[in-house]
Parts: C-alpha cells; structure tokens; sequence
C-alpha cells in the first residue's frame, strides 16, 4: 500500500463515534449548510417506507439534520412511490426531470438527474433496498462534511454478511473494482466499500462530475473525484453493519462488465474494446446464450446542463 494511502487511513478514515450528532447539528448550524438525502428506488416497497420513516423520525422530527428526503423513482412497477410518500418522502419520477433528454435505464441516471430537483448544499445517497436500517448510515457519513471544510466526499464502510457470513458480500467489489482500482488507481486502495450505495458529496463537487448511467457510478465518481479535489478531500466512515437484497451471479456478471468498462473509459477514452457480455443458462437443449447490452453511456457533469444553471440563477 502507497504510504500516502497509509496517511490517508489514519487521518480520513473514521468511525461513527468520532463525531457525536450534537457537534453534527453544531456544525449544521454554525456553518448554514443544508443536507438533501436521496434514494434511488426501482421496485423496492418492501423497504423504501421504512427507510424514509425512520430517516424523517430521527434526522428531521427529533434533530434538524436532514433538510429533505427525495425519493426518484425509476419505474416501479409495485408500489415504491405511494409507500415512500406515504412515509413522508418526497416522490419523483425520473422520467419526470429534465424530460428534454430521454431516460435511459440505470442507478447512475437516476443519481445525476436527482441534483436538479434536490437543493441541498451536501447531497447524500442511500440505497433504497437496505433492511435493518440505522438512520447513522446519513449521520455518519454526512458528519464530516460538516465538520471538516477540507472534505467533499464521504463514503459509508461496513460489514455485508451473505447467507450470514461476516464480510462475504460484496462480491462484485472484491473480485471487479477492488483489483481494478489497486492495480489503475492504488491511491484508492483505503476505500473499503469502493461501490457502496450510501455516500454523501457537496454539490458543489457532484455537479462538476460527468455520471456513469449504470453500475459504474460509485467507481467512476471515485476515480474523477480523486482526480478534481485529490485524495485529501475523500474519505469513509464505518457505519456498522449492511444488509441488503442480494443479487444472483449472472445480475453481478453485468454489474462487473459495467464496472470494467467505466474503468476502461478512464484509462483510454479510446476504442471500445466490447460493448456486450454473453453470459449462458441452462436450457431444454442444454447451455443457451444470453447477450446483454454493457452501459456505455454517461451524462456531462450537470453545471453543463442550461435548466440546471438556470435554476441556480433563479
């Protein structure tokens, strides 16, 4: 490991208890800054309500935290949107914003067009799917900063118990990103959850970052993060324990090639090596293909965007 990485670990890397949430809300207060959260939902009922309720009851009813909770909803096809509103949240349909540019399939999509209806000066991300949830996963990761002027990305760290093994899930980050980012980006190696879906960011960052339309957002938010504010400005916090519905291995295999390919596009913005992944199930006649298209595509960063720039002169 780089010893500036090392450095890093020691001086970027915390815990929940290094930061009480009365010097949170002290923070908030004596600096004005205003906290958005945001959940990306694609047919999650199960858990969205939840996840909102207990957001609202502990960040916005009994400390004055969070400014908002945004729920972009992706195209559910249950009902995510009634129970998040249900909830308190407020629901938006990602066809819905900026519909001049059409939609296309992705978490990554959803994310870069949440900053046009969001107006939090700190943004944070949490996945939707999360059971068991702890409304410290936004405390945590939203403390720092607050309270550290230096820092503009936060991730959220923690165990991903699988069938109820300690740290067997994450399988995509540890046979996809982690080799990648070692190897391309070592100055990444401390991110122990590299792809994880809860993190915060200022605006002012996230909207100076082009966004991944699929599952390469977290890696290629990473890597242009690094590459605009530097290592210093980046950090994690351990928030304890992740549960959450788990993927089969072949949604992970197009999750993977999407990862790779984010990569790719940051090492060389050069030739496509292969837009597609085969992948094979079992049918009548034994193995059968099955091609999936690899997310290629990524939005500009959004203060490229008029009705964003517009809004802000607004």
């Amino acid at each position: 490991m780089l010893e500036e990485v090392e450095r890093w670990l020691s001086t970027r890397s915390w815990s929940l208890t290094d930061r009480p949430l009365h010097q949170i809300l002290a923070a908030k207060q004596r600096t004005g800054q205003s906290v958005s959260v945001v959940l990306p939902a694609l047919n999650e009922e199960e858990t969205v309500g939840d996840i909102v309720a207990i957001i609202r009851h502990d960040l916005m009813q009994q400390v004055p935290l969070v400014d908002e909770i945004v729920v972009v909803d992706s195209g559910s096809t249950d009902r995510t949107s009634e129970v998040a509103a249900a909830a308190g949240a407020k629901v938006v349909h990602r066809d819905d914003i900026l519909p001049r540019i059409p939609t296309v399939p992705g978490k990554g999509e959803v994310l870069w067009r949440s900053l046009l209806v969001t107006g939090g000066d700190i943004v944070c991300f949490i996945d939707a799917d999360l059971k068991e949830f702890s409304s410290d996963f936004v405390s945590g990761i939203v403390g720092p900063l607050l309270t550290e002027p230096g820092v503009d990305l936060v991730k959220g760290m923690y165990d991903r118990p699988l069938a109820g093994a300690q740290g067997q899930g994450g399988r995509v980050t540890e046979l996809m990103a982690r080799p990648l980012l070692n190897m391309h980006w070592p100055q990444l190696a401390g991110f122990v959850q590299p792809l994880g879906g809860e993190y915060a960011a200022r605006r002012s960052l996230l909207e100076q970052l082009p966004f991944p339309v699929g599952y390469g957002v977290e890696l290629g938010m990473l890597v242009d993060a690094l590459h605009l504010v530097g290592l210093d400005a980046l950090a994690q916090v351990d928030v304890g324990v992740r549960k959450h519905r788990h993927q089969d291995g072949q949604a992970l295999g197009r999750m993977s090639a999407a990862i790779y390919r984010t990569a790719q596009l940051r090492l060389a913005r050069g030739h496509l090596i292969r837009p597609s992944l085969t992948q094979f199930e079992r049918g009548e006649d034994g193995f059968e293909p099955r091609t999936y298209s690899v997310d290629t595509e990524e939005r500009p960063p959004m203060v490229e965007i008029a009705e964003y720039a517009s809004r802000k002169v607004a």
